[in-house]
């Protein structure tokens, strides 16, 4: 009876430990993806504001482009005065 129960015993620890090891690998994997999560979304926002620097350069050169042709309409009409 007693040898049963150090070998339940031994048994009890050994499942414990493996369960021990099963918490700390859930845990760290919840940090990874923590990370991993925090990590998309910083992506997620350098994407949102290239793509808006992009537009605001493609804004810019639309405004030059603009602004050229109404100088050179200014300049037409000043020329037939």
């Amino acid at each position: 009876m007693i040898l049963r129960f150090q070998e339940m015993k031994k048994e009890n620890q050994e499942l414990y430990a493996i369960v021990d090891k099963g918490e700390q690998e859930i845990k760290a994997l919840r940090q990874k993806l923590e990370q991993q999560q925090r990590d998309y979304d910083s992506l997620k926002m350098a994407k949102m504001i290239e793509i808006t620097d992009g537009n605001m350069t493609d804004a810019k050169e639309r405004l030059s482009r603009l602004i050229r042709d109404v100088n050179k309409c200014i300049a037409i009409l000043s020329d037939e005065k």
